[in-house]
C-alpha cells in the first residue's frame, strides 16, 4: 500500500508523530538544513543579480540518499518543517535536493494530534515570499561576514575574527555601557530613616525624609544630614497626611522567544542557547505515561503574544474550576502586538490540564523548570489583575516630612497562580539559578502600615543617617542584552540565541558574574566597525532592515532589490576601509620586560594570550605567575598530576597536562551556615541558611527544606522591607565602585533600596564569607 511520506526536520519530531498518525504515513527527519551556501567561496554572484549557490551539506548526503529512496516508494511528498522562514526554507531546499515536482506543504504550531491532522487537512504550497526573505537573510549575513571578518582579521592582525549585522551592534552595545559606566562620576547623597510607632505600640515602621515643607530635598553630606537629625531628634512625631489607594498590577502577556529567554535567565542563570535547546525538547515531544510522545509546548521561536481562541476557552474553564469564577476576566484578554508579529502564537502549554506537578515525573529537572516558568505564565495571562491597597503616612517632625508607605493585597488575581507555585515547587526551588534579578518569583507578601490617624502623635523609637552613592547602569546579562535588541528592533526570535553565543565564542565579552564584561579585543573591534562602517553598526540602520526583510515575507517587497540597495554603499565603505583603515596588533597595555617594545594580544590555538610586539625577534609571552601546587591526586582523564591554579574567576584545581588537557575538578558544595535570620514564611520555624548550589553559586534557603522552600539569592539583613513587607537582602558593590553596597527588598517588583553603611555592609561580609569548601569530583 502506498502511503505518503511525511518530512520533518528532527528524530524526535518524527517518534510524536509516528504516535498518531499510525502505518498511513512515512516520516522521516532531514536532521534540519540539507544546502547552505559554501563555506569557502562566498557563494553569491553579485554581478548575476545576487544569484547564491547552493550546495548540499557534505555530512546530508547520507541524508538524502535515505530521504530519496524513501520519497520513491511514496505516492506524496509532505513537507511538514518548523513554521517560520528557516523551516519554509528548509521545505523548498528539500524540494529542490530531491526534485519534488509538486511537494505538499503543511505546518502547526504545536505538535498535538488535532493540530497535524488540522494541518493534513488543508496543506498549501511552498509560500515563496517566506522563503525570499530568509534568501536575503542568508545573502546579507554572507556579504556582510564575507566581506568585513576577512579585513577585519587583516587590519588587526589576528586571524579568526568575525562581524555581523547583528552580532556587530549587539556587540556595540556592550562596550558602550562599558564605556558609560567608565565614565560615570559618583555622587555622594544622604537619607534619613526613622523608626517610628504608634504610642504603646510594639510594631515600628519605617519612614524615610524626603520633604522640607512638602518639597522634595537633596541630602548632599554627612553634615547636612547630621543636622537635620539633630533638629528633629527632640521633636514631637505628628501624622500630618494619610493617602490610601488601589493600585492595579495588571499579569504580563504570555511568552515569545525573547522573554522566554529573559525570565530564564533571570529565575534560572540559564543562556538563551540553553533555554532553546530545553524549549526545542518540550516543543517536539517528551514520553508521557500512556499518552506516548507528546509535544508539550507551541512552537518557540516568535515574536507574538497572540493566543488562539481554543486556548483561551480551555485556559478559563481551567482557571474558573481550579480559582473560582472571580479569578476570570470579563472577555478574553487581548496584548498589544507590533505590527506583523501575528503570523504565530505566543508561547503557552499545548495541554492547560497538564499542569507541572502532572508532568513532572517525565521531564527533566531543566525541562520542568522551563515548562513551569511557561505554564504559569500562561495561566496568569488569562487572569484578571490583582489588586493592591496601598497607602502613605506623611509625618512632620519640625520642619521636616518623613514619609512612610505600606501596602497590602486586596485582591490576588493573577499573583495566585505564582503563590501556588512557590508553595509547591520546592525542588524547582532548589536547584534553580535564579540572579538577584529574578524576574519571574513574584509574591503577594506585603506590609501595611499599621492603623494611623491624621494627628496621632508617634513615638521615635531610632535615627539613622544613611550615606548613598549613585550607581552607574548596570552592564548587560544575556537577558538584558536581548531585551535591548529586541526594543531596538534589531535580530528576530531565530537570531537571539546565536548572537549571544558568538561574542561568548570570539572572546569580545566575557560574562563576569553574568554581565557581560567587553575584552580588549572586543573594545578593538568595535572601535574599527564603528570607525569604517558606522551604518554597519547603527541601531537604526539594523531595524530598518529587519523590518525590510518583514515586507519580503509580506510579498511588499523584492528581496533581490534589498540587497542592491544596500550593497552599493557597503562596496564603497568596504573599499574606502581597506585603504583607510590602520592596520597594526591590539595594545594590550604596558611594555615588554624583555626587550621594552610594546605587549600585544594574540589568539592562539588555546584562546587569547598576551605577547611582545617584537615576535618572532622577542618570544615573549605574558605567562600566569601563579604557583603551581599539586593536590597529590591524579587526573582521571590523563592521568597526570592535578594542580590548584588561579583564573580569571577565581581559584580552582585543574590538570597540570593543560591545554592538552582541559580537566577541572567540580567543588563540592559548602556545609550550610546559619545567618541567625529566621524564616519569613508563616507559621515556619526554620532559619535562613547560606548554602552553595551544584554550581557553586551561593544562595539562602530555609533550614527546613523541604518542607519549607522559601529561598533568597542575596543574604538576608533579618529587616522586612518597609514598603510591602518582604525582607531586605544585601547587595555587595561592583568590584571598583564606591559605596559599601545596597540594601534592596527581595521582591523584584518593590522599588525600595537604600545603600549600606560601612559597619553593616563589613558585618554582613565578614558573615557572607564562605569556609573553604572541600574540593571533590
Amino acid at each position: 500500500m502506498a502511503r505518503s511520506l511525511v518530512i520533518v526536520e528532527s528524530p524526535a519530531k518524527v517518534r510524536t508523530l509516528r504516535n498518531f498518525l499510525g502505518d498511513r504515513y512515512l516520516i522521516e527527519a532531514s536532521m534540519g538544513h540539507v544546502r547552505d551556501l559554501p563555506k569557502t567561496v562566498m557563494g553569491v554572484d553579485v554581478e548575476r543579480d545576487f544569484e547564491p549557490t547552493y550546495r548540499v551539506l557534505p555530512d546530508k548526503r547520507e541524508t538524502l540518499d535515505r530521504l530519496a529512496k524513501a520519497a520513491r516508494k511514496a505516492d506524496a511528498i509532505i513537507l511538514a518543517t518548523d513554521p517560520d522562514r528557516e523551516g519554509e526554507a528548509i521545505a523548498w531546499h528539500l524540494a529542490e535536493a530531491l526534485k519534488v515536482e509538486d511537494p505538499i506543504r503543511i505546518e502547526f504550531n504545536e505538535i498535538t494530534e488535532s493540530a497535524v491532522k488540522g494541518a493534513l487537512a488543508s496543506p498549501r504550497r511552498i509560500d515563496m515570499s517566506r522563503v525570499n526573505a530568509q534568501q536575503a537573510r542568508r545573502v546579507l549575513d554572507r556579504l556582510v561576514g564575507y566581506r568585513l571578518s576577512p579585513l577585519i582579521s587583516k587590519k588587526l592582525r589576528m586571524r579568526g575574527l568575525s562581524a555581523g549585522r547583528v552580532q556587530s551592534v549587539a556587540l556595540r552595545l556592550i562596550v558602550d555601557r562599558e564605556r558609560e559606566i567608565q565614565a560615570f562620576e559618583s555622587q555622594e547623597y544622604w537619607s534619613i530613616l526613622a523608626e517610628l510607632a504608634p504610642q504603646e505600640a510594639t510594631l515600628t515602621f519605617g519612614a524615610i525624609t524626603p520633604f522640607t515643607r512638602a518639597t522634595k530635598m537633596s541630602v548632599t553630606d554627612e553634615a547636612q544630614a547630621q543636622g537635620i537629625v539633630e533638629h528633629v531628634r527632640d521633636k514631637q512625631w505628628v501624622v500630618e497626611k494619610l493617602t490610601h489607594r488601589t493600585i492595579k498590577r495588571r499579569p504580563r502577556p504570555p511568552f515569545m522567544t525573547s522573554t522566554l529567554q529573559q525570565a530564564a535567565s533571570s529565575r534560572y542563570g540559564f543562556g538563551a542557547a540553553r533555554t532553546m535547546r530545553i524549549a526545542q525538547n518540550l516543543y517536539e515531544g517528551k514520553q508521557i505515561g500512556d499518552e506516548g510522545q507528546v509535544g508539550l509546548i507551541t512552537y518557540m521561536r516568535t515574536d507574538s503574544t497572540r493566543v488562539a481562541d481554543i486556548a483561551q476557552k480551555a485556559a478559563r474553564e481551567f482557571i474558573g474550576q481550579r480559582y473560582g469564577e472571580t479569578y476570570l476576566p470579563k472577555k478574553p484578554p487581548q496584548y498589544t502586538q507590533k505590527k506583523g508579529q501575528d503570523a504565530h502564537e505566543a508561547i503557552r502549554p499545548t495541554d492547560i490540564t497538564r499542569t507541572p506537578e502532572s508532568v513532572a515525573r517525565y521531564l527533566e529537572p531543566d525541562e520542568l523548570k522551563l515548562y513551569t516558568l511557561i505554564w504559569e505564565r500562561f495561566i496568569a495571562s488569562q487572569m484578571v489583575e490583582a489588586r493592591i491597597e496601598a497607602s502613605s503616612a506623611d509625618v512632620r517632625a519640625g520642619e521636616y516630612l518623613f514619609r512612610a508607605t505600606g501596602s497590602r493585597v486586596a485582591f490576588p488575581g493573577w499573583m495566585a497562580v505564582t503563590k501556588e507555585a512557590l508553595a509547591d515547587s520546592s525542588e524547582q526551588q532548589k536547584k534553580g539559578q535564579n540572579g538577584d534579578d529574578d524576574e519571574e518569583l513574584e509574591s503577594d507578601g506585603t506590609q501595611d502600615l499599621p492603623p494611623l490617624e491624621e494627628g496621632q502623635v508617634l513615638d521615635l523609637r531610632k535615627l539613622t543617617p544613611r550615606q548613598h552613592f549613585t550607581q552607574p547602569p548596570p552592564r548587560f546579562t544575556e537577558a538584558a542584552l536581548i531585551a535591548e535588541l529586541e526594543k531596538l528592533g534589531v535580530g528576530r526570535p531565530s537570531t537571539y540565541a546565536p548572537t549571544v553565543d558568538v561574542i561568548k565564542q570570539r572572546e569580545y565579552a566575557d560574562l563576569v558574574e553574568r554581565r557581560f564584561v567587553p575584552s580588549p579585543l572586543g573594545f578593538a573591534v568595535n572601535d574599527a566597525l564603528v570607525g569604517h562602517f558606522a551604518h554597519i553598526v547603527d541601531t537604526r540602520f539594523t531595524a530598518r532592515m529587519e523590518e525590510a526583510l518583514d515586507s519580503v515575507e509580506e510579498g511588499d517587497e523584492d528581496w533581490r532589490g534589498l540587497l542592491k540597495r544596500f550593497y552599493g554603499d557597503f562596496a564603497l565603505s568596504v573599499s574606502t576601509a581597506e585603504e583607510s583603515m590602520p592596520d597594526g596588533h591590539i595594545d594590550a597595555g604596558g611594555t615588554c620586560p624583555e626587550c621594552g617594545s610594546q605587549l600585544v594580544l594574540r589568539r592562539g590555538r588555546n584562546g587569547l594570550f598576551v605577547a611582545c610586539s617584537g615576535y618572532p625577534e622577542c618570544r615573549y609571552v605574558q605567562r600566569d605567575n601563579t604557583e603551581l601546587t599539586e593536590t597529590g591526586e591524579e587526573c582521571p582523564e590523563c592521568g597526570k598530576p592535578l594542580v590548584r591554579r588561579t583564573g580569571r574567576f577565581g581559584p580552582f584545581v585543574g590538570c597540570s597536562g593543560y591545554p592538552d588537557c582541559r580537566y577541572i575538578k567540580k567543588r563540592k558544595a559548602a556545609e550550610p551556615v546559619s545567618t541567625g535570620v529566621k524564616c519569613p514564611r508563616e507559621g515556619c520555624d526554620g532559619e535562613i541558611m547560606r548554602r552553595s548550589s551544584r554550581r557553586g553559586k551561593t544562595f539562602y534557603g530555609c533550614s527546613a527544606y523541604p518542607k519549607c522552600d522559601f529561598v533568597l539569592w542575596n543574604r538576608p539583613v533579618g529587616e522586612a522591607c518597609p514598603e510591602d513587607g518582604e525582607p531586605l537582602v544585601y547587595k555587595p558593590p561592583r568590584k571598583g565602585s564606591k559605596g559599601h553596597g545596597t540594601i534592596l527588598c527581595s521582591n523584584k517588583e518593590c522599588s525600595y533600596r537604600r545603600d549600606a553603611d560601612e559597619a553593616t555592609a563589613a558585618a554582613l561580609t565578614e558573615a557572607a564569607v564562605d569556609p573553604p569548601a572541600e574540593e571533590g569530583s
